[in-house]
């Protein structure tokens, strides 16, 4: 009788100890077991920009679960193709690092040349979406009338100088997007002068026209202009909706 006694008490014990660690294993497996990688999203910021004028879209992003590189590359050290071939193939293998998920690309400005840049020349089997932010696609009327203004060069750099609408020009060198992607981009400026110089619509550096992309999988004009579009909420909301949907939610109410 006692020796049941102390075998039905030492079983008590022992599922008392194993308790925690069973419970555990159930919470930990579930997180463990066939987990869809979450995607990743190389952020490339524009010409004489750095990484933290992506900031605010990092932090969104982050915040979705998505896993972020906020690139940071020498926008006026080198020419587009330099750049291209360098900056994007580090940042992918840096995605890749953390597990086989699909990459998607957020670009601004110029950053939007280099994608294209690269894409032209190389394939990514885990390639997602594309946002650009005011891409200068078709290049840009100030390049054109200021790039063989005294200092220019030595401000913009080698990749600056490409930016023009010349047949000669970056641009005008790439093909139509074979690549999922959305293009953002604005009607306000906040130079007067240099829109001045663009025929059109513009955003202060592009003109609505020249933005566009053959083979685009959805345009969005916003009211915000360049230097600042990828700061606004309005256009955060958006990118975070293309990324998930393939197209931009037209009917959003208000802007900010």
């Amino acid at each position: 009788m006692a020796t049941n006694r102390v075998k039905y008490l030492a079983t008590i014990v022992s599922f008392l100890f194993a308790a925690p660690i069973l419970a555990g294993a159930a919470l930990v497996a579930p997180a463990n077991a066939g987990v869809v990688q979450q995607a990743c999203v190389i952020l490339l910021h524009g010409l004489t920009r750095s990484p933290s004028s992506m900031k605010k879209l990092d932090k969104a992003l982050s915040e979705s679960g998505y896993l972020v590189r906020n690139t940071a590359y020498p926008s006026t050290e080198k020419p587009v193709d330099e750049l291209a071939s360098e900056v994007i193939p580090a940042a992918v293998e840096s995605c890749n690092q953390e597990g086989d998920r699909p990459i998607h690309f957020v670009t601004h400005s110029m950053g939007g040349i280099l994608i294209r840049y690269f894409l032209e020349t190389n394939e990514l089997d885990n390639l997602g979406r594309v946002v650009m932010l005011s891409p200068p696609n078709q290049g840009s009327e100030v390049i054109d009338k200021l790039s063989d203004a005294p200092g220019f060069t030595a401000i913009h750099g080698p990749a600056g100088v490409q930016l023009g609408t010349g047949e000669d020009d970056v641009p005008s060198q790439l093909g139509p997007a074979n690549f999922d992607v959305g293009i953002i981009t604005g009607n306000r400026s906040i130079n007067i002068f240099l829109s001045m110089m663009i025929p059109g619509p513009d955003d202060g550096k592009v003109s609505i026209e020249r933005a566009k992309l053959e083979g685009m999988a959805d345009f969005l004009v916003v009211p915000h202009s360049h230097p600042f579009i990828m700061k606004r909420k309005l256009v955060i909301r958006q990118v975070l909706y293309f990324l998930e949907h393939g197209h931009f939610e037209k009917d959003e109410p208000g802007v900010d």
